[in-house]
C-alpha cells in the first residue's frame, strides 16, 4: 500500500490541495470551496472528508498532512485568529489529527509556508535560509533560516508588509499602522504612488502612457520597460522602499537569497534590478550581493510548503 502525503493551503474562497508521494513528488492537486460561514467551523472537516476522498480513491495511506491558514500560528499547531476564515483560536492541529487519526500532521502560516516550498522546489532551490516577499493586493513574507520556518513567539514572525519604511507618510494602511511597506509596493500601493507621484520637475502623468487609462500595477512596469520616463520614476520609488526593507529585514536574518513572489513579480527582472541596487545602496557592506530571485511555483507554492513540513 502506498504512502502518500498531503499539503493544503487554506485560503479565504478556495482550499487547494496536493497530493505527494513519499518522494516529493506532486501527484494530483485539486480544490474544494473555503466555507467560511459560521465562524468557518466547517472548513476543517470539509478538508479532511476530502482528503479522506482522495484517499480511498488511490488506495493508499496518508502519512502526513501539512497545512498552511491565512493568520498567525503557534509552533504547536494553534490558529491565535484568521479574520478571513472567520475563526478565533482554533487548534488546528490537534482537530485534523483527531479528525484524520494521522498523527504527522502540522500547521503554519501560508506566507511562511510558500516560502518553505519556494526554498524547496522553487526559486529558493539551493539554499537553506531565504526571505520571500509575495507583492500582491497585500505584501505579505516568509523567512526560512537553515531549513526552519522562522514563526516567531506568536506566530507573526516575517510579516515584512508591515515594516515602517516611511515615517512622514500620513495616510493609513490597512493594519492601521502609517508608512508600512505594503503601502508602496503592493499592487493597490504602486498604483497609488502612480496616482499622486509628484516630483518638482520630474515626469509628469499627463504626457505618460498612463494618462487617461486605468492605471494598473502591470501597465507602470510595462510602462516603464517602454522607456516612458513617468513609469520609471515610479518604478524607481517602488523599487528604493522595497530594497530599503529588505536591508532592514537583513540585518536581522542575514538571508542567503530573496525570493520575491505574487501577481506583481510578473513584471520579471524589472524587479529584481531595481530591488537589488536600492538593497545594496541601504545595506550594510558585509550584507551586500544577495542572490535576489523570482519565485517559480506561483499558486502550488502554499501546497509544497506546506507537505515540506511533514514529508
Amino acid at each position: 500500500m502506498a504512502n502518500f502525503y498531503v499539503g493544503v493551503d487554506v485560503g479565504g474562497t478556495t482550499v487547494k490541495m496536493g497530493l505527494f508521494s513519499e518522494e516529493g513528488e506532486l501527484l494530483e492537486k485539486w480544490e474544494i470551496p473555503t466555507r467560511t460561514e459560521e465562524s468557518g467551523v466547517n472548513i476543517l472537516p470539509d478538508i479532511v472528508k476530502s482528503i479522506e476522498s482522495k484517499r480511498q480513491e488511490k488506495g493508499g495511506h496518508i502519512s502526513g498532512i501539512g497545512m498552511g491558514v491565512p493568520g498567525p500560528v503557534t509552533d504547536d499547531g494553534v490558529v491565535l485568529k484568521c479574520a478571513n476564515l472567520g475563526w478565533g483560536v482554533v487548534s488546528a492541529k490537534n482537530e485534523v489529527s483527531s479528525l484524520t487519526g494521522v498523527g504527522n500532521v502540522a500547521i503554519a502560516n501560508d506566507a511562511n509556508i510558500a516560502a518553505l516550498g519556494e526554498m524547496w522546489k522553487g526559486g529558493g532551490r539551493g539554499f537553506n535560509s531565504i526571505v520571500m516577499v509575495t507583492l500582491g493586493t497585500g505584501v505579505g513574507g516568509g523567512i526560512i533560516i537553515r531549513g526552519k520556518i522562522l514563526t516567531g513567539s506568536m506566530g507573526a514572525g516575517g510579516e515584512i508588509g508591515h515594516l515602517k519604511v516611511n515615517p512622514q507618510e500620513t495616510e493609513s494602511c490597512n493594519c492601521g499602522g502609517k508608512g508600512c511597506l505594503e503601502q508602496y509596493t503592493s499592487a493597490t500601493g504602486i498604483v497609488r504612488i502612480a496616482k499622486k507621484h509628484l516630483h518638482p520637475g520630474g515626469a509628469k502623468l499627463e504626457d505618460s502612457c498612463l494618462a487617461g487609462v486605468e492605471i494598473t500595477a502591470k501597465a507602470i512596469f510595462d510602462g516603464a520597460k517602454s522607456g516612458d520616463t513617468y513609469c520609471e520614476e515610479v518604478v524607481e520609488e517602488f523599487g528604493r522602499y522595497l530594497g530599503y526593507g529588505l536591508a532592514n529585514v537583513a540585518q536581522v536574518v542575514d538571508p542567503e537569497a530573496f525570493v520575491i513572489g505574487g501577481g506583481v513579480s510578473r513584471a520579471g527582472e524589472i524587479i529584481l534590478d531595481v530591488t537589488k541596487r536600492y538593497y545594496n545602496d541601504h545595506v550594510m557592506f558585509a550584507l551586500q550581493n544577495k542572490e535576489f530571485r523570482l519565485a517559480e511555483l506561483g499558486n502550488d507554492a502554499g501546497i509544497y510548503g506546506a507537505v515540506k513540513m511533514v514529508i
